[in-house]
Order: structure tokens, then C-alpha cells, then sequence
């Protein structure tokens, strides 16, 4: 079976972890099928390319075409809209949500210097970051950085960033957990919506290959990302918006009572945060999750988000 993904080094750890998962369910071999995105050759600012899709969309049209046989994306790169043609066949159990901190000598985010300068290109982190250390008495400034894990990593090793800030999921994936000085705490910065988390795709007419790799699925993982997704989607935001949310269980002992739906969105100097939380019993239906998100989008737009969003990005 062919496996699209993209030719980052990210992308191909991740989708040869998913290639033995679905070798062992299927009992059939798979090769990785490398595609180039618009998203990979552009080298403007995600913010200014859209951001949603730019990574997405040369992997669905190999679907479609027949080329490759399914594909496995960051679910944070998902456009919230699913087409009709194709299937979410599996959301793998999600890995660690939080964003690190890599920065030099070995410190925490409290610990930096005044005036640090702290890379990321993500208006997400930036709007929440700039709020964490205007509220602790910190002054640091967001520089806005693209490239792939080692070309940001390398900002800090050559001094001319103080720190970056990144996915844990994707360090753990390369193999690279230990040049993380700092993990993020979700109560100081929320994770993008679907961040640690990846997506199977594939053609929705395969009912077989749907029902192969669905076996990976994980429904805890799936109902809270698309919960944070039906939250971003009711939004209006791309994934280049500031909008942070995670859905997380909270258990009574061993059993599972309610899931918590945490949104955040804001300006990117961390001047204004609308920051929202809802809990309810855990999705045990799409619909569900969906209105679990939409309930709380509704109240953050009550409060002002809309007016924080920026450009809408059409």
C-alpha cells in the first residue's frame, strides 16, 4: 500500500510509525510515497500563506488521483472542513499536546533574560506567550521563524535567538525530547487545536481500507480533537489564527466523567486574552463533540473574540 507524506524529516518519522502500525493490522507491506506541498517549497510566513491547507492539499490530491492509497497529516494542518470524497479513517492516540521551549543554557522560560528574544511562528504562542510574561513581570520579544525543526533549533544553537518554542510531540517523534529545556504547561499556553495529534486519510469509497485503518483509531483522541476543531471552525479561524484549545478528560479514579474543552484566543502582542472553559459529559457521538465546541466558541465570541481574530483569512 502507498503512503503519502510530505518529505520533512518530521513527516517522514511520523508517517513510518504509522506505516508499521498499519502493516501490523493489515498484513500487507507499505511504502512511503514522498509529495512535495505548497506549504514545504513557499518561504513566506505561514501567517501571510493562509496557513490552512498549505500542507494538506498536494496529499488530497494524490488521494484523489489514485497515487497514493492514504495519507497521514498533522491533524493541526487540517482545514476544519472534511471533503466529501475523502474519509478521517484514524486518529491515532494523541502524544504529549504541549509546547516546548528549547533555549540556551539550559533554561526555563522564567529564566530568560530581559528582552529575550524568543522564536516562533505561530501567532498562537506569540499572543499567549507575550501575556505569561507581561503578567510575571517579563519582557521578551517574538521574533517570527520558519524552517523545520533543526533550521529553529539551530536560531538558539548560534545565539542569534535566545529560545524557540515547539511542538513536544514533534521532538518526540525525531527523537530529540532531550534538547527540550522547558515544557509548557497548557495553563500558560494552550496548544494549537488537533497539536499532537495525527490523521489517517483516505479515499471514502475504500469501505475496506477504511475499516483496516480504523483499527488505529483512538476514540478518546478523535472526540477531543474534534471538539477543539469544531471550536476553531466555529471561529472562522485558519490554523494560522491565535487560537489555542485542548480537550482533556477528567477522570474520578478509573472512570472518565467529562471531558473539558479549553479555548484561548488573542492579540499577538498578549495584550488581550478572551481565555474560556466548558465541561461536559464525554462525546460519545461526532455530534457531540462538535457542539461541545461550538457551545464554548459561542460564549468566547460573546466575550469579544471575534474582534481578535485579525484578518479573516478567506
Amino acid at each position: 500500500m502507498r503512503l503519502g507524506t510530505r518529505r520533512s524529516k518530521l513527516a517522514m518519522a511520523q508517517s513510518g510509525l504509522v506505516a508499521q502500525a498499519v502493516s501490523q493490522v493489515t498484513g500487507r507491506p507499505v511504502e512511503l510515497v514522498e509529495i512535495t506541498t505548497y506549504g514545504d517549497t513557499s518561504r513566506e510566513h505561514l501567517a501571510q500563506i493562509g496557513g490552512t491547507g498549505v500542507f494538506v492539499t498536494a496529499l488530497r490530491e494524490a488521494l484523489l488521483l489514485g497515487e497514493i492509497d492514504f495519507a497521514v497529516h498533522s491533524l493541526k494542518d487540517l482545514p476544519t472542513g472534511q471533503p466529501d470524497e475523502l474519509a478521517l479513517a484514524a486518529v491515532p492516540l494523541r502524544e504529549d499536546p504541549r509546547d516546548v521551549l528549547v533555549a540556551r543554557d539550559g533554561l526555563r522560560f522564567e529564566e530568560l533574560v530581559d528582552g529575550a528574544r524568543v522564536g516562533t511562528g505561530s501567532p498562537r504562542r506569540m499572543a499567549q506567550l507575550n501575556a505569561y510574561a507581561r503578567n510575571h513581570g517579563m519582557t521578551i520579544e517574538t521574533v517570527p521563524i520558519r524552517g523545520n525543526v533543526d533550521t529553529r533549533i539551530g536560531y538558539v544553537r548560534s545565539g542569534e535567538l535566545d529560545a524557540v518554542v515547539l511542538a513536544a510531540a514533534g521532538l518526540g517523534r525525531l527523537g530529540r525530547i532531550e534538547d527540550v529545556t522547558d515544557f509548557l504547561s497548557v495553563d500558560t499556553v494552550l496548544p494549537a487545536p488537533g497539536q499532537g495529534a495525527l490523521a489517517i486519510e483516505c479515499a471514502a469509497d475504500n469501505a475496506d481500507l477504511v475499516a483496516a485503518l480504523g483499527e488505529l483509531d483512538d476514540p478518546f483522541t478523535r472526540a477531543a480533537v474534534t471538539a477543539e476543531r469544531s471550536l476553531l471552525a466555529a471561529l472562522e479561524a485558519g490554523c494560522s489564527a491565535p487560537v489555542g484549545a485542548l480537550a482533556d478528560l477528567l477522570a474520578d479514579g478509573q472512570t472518565v466523567k467529562e471531558m473539558r474543552l479549553r479555548g484561548v484566543v488573542g492579540t499577538t502582542d498578549g495584550t488581550t486574552l478572551v481565555q474560556l472553559s466548558t465541561t461536559g459529559p464525554v462525546p460519545e457521538t461526532h455530534d457531540q463533540a462538535m457542539a461541545l465546541g461550538r457551545e464554548l466558541a459561542a460564549e468566547m465570541l460573546a466575550k469579544g473574540a471575534a474582534g481578535l481574530m485579525g484578518e479573516r483569512a478567506h
